[in-house]
């Protein structure tokens, strides 16, 4: 399996991965948004045999009421395809994401999820920090990771995502 950056030969093959890994479009049709916007993003793909089978994406959010400015990526969407699933394809995209994440200086990433699923790659509750999501959701399901050790002593507020998440 090789996991590698997306080109724009991919971006149609993207689409169907969401579109097909998701019940709804709505993951497909935000990648698209948030591809035409402008914002800059980590999108990775993995591929086997010649095939992509999955997808992950990362942009930045913003932390408001931080103490200082500090670097955060959000993870979202993450797709593969369903026929594939549960065969690591998934944790190969996590993995590798947030390696690129800490190369390209995010000092946290966030993620919207399943909170049996993310917490295997160190993401905890972000509520631990006194941060929470724009969003009413449960708080075992916003969670976050540091990327470098105590990036977030002393951060508190509320994570803000870029308004194509708001459009979809």
């Amino acid at each position: 399996m090789l996991i590698r950056p997306e080109n724009e030969n991919d971006i149609e093959v993207i689409r169907d991965i969401n579109s097909e890994a998701f019940e709804t479009n709505t993951e497909a049709n935000l990648v698209d948004k948030l591809r035409e916007s402008g914002i800059p993003f980590i999108s990775l793909v993995a591929e086997i045999d010649n095939k992509l089978v999955g997808h992950i994406l990362f942009t930045p959010v913003k932390l408001v009421g931080e103490t200082r400015e500090i670097k955060i990526a959000g993870l979202a969407p993450m797709a593969v395809l369903p026929n594939l699933q549960n065969n690591g394809i998934g944790s190969k995209l996590v993995e590798d994401g947030l390696k690129q994440c800490k190369d390209e200086d995010f000092e946290a990433v966030v993620v919207l999820g399943h909170p049996n699923y993310y917490p295997k790659f160190g993401f905890i509750p972000s509520v631990k920090f006194d941060i929470k999501s724009e969003y009413d959701v449960p708080d075992e399901v916003f969670m976050i990771k540091e990327l470098n050790a105590n990036s977030l002593k002393g951060q508190s507020g509320i994570i803000k995502y870029h308004d194509e998440f708001n459009q979809v």
